[in-house]
């Protein structure tokens, strides 16, 4: 499954947001340095789908706010 990902680092609290499009918004307590936010990131999609992280990749947008992200299921 591929989400649209739309990352905002830096916020107080960590947060996931569903939009009716299926589009998420990942508020992130890291800042955008050293790939930390993308690590945080990762962390929290796999607790939320509740898949090990190694399942989640991110596509695009690596260094970018908006991501496309692969979450790979075994369905």
């Amino acid at each position: 499954m591929k989400k649209q990902v739309k990352v905002k680092p830096n916020s107080k609290q960590q947060k996931i947001e569903e939009a009716p499009d299926g589009s998420l918004t990942v508020h992130l307590k890291s800042p955008p340095v050293d790939g930390k936010a993308n690590e945080e990131l990762i962390k929290l999609l796999a607790e939320k789908f509740d898949v090990p992280k190694s399942k989640i990749s991110i596509k695009t947008g690596l260094s970018s706010k908006n991501k496309l992200v692969e979450i790979a299921t075994d369905s």
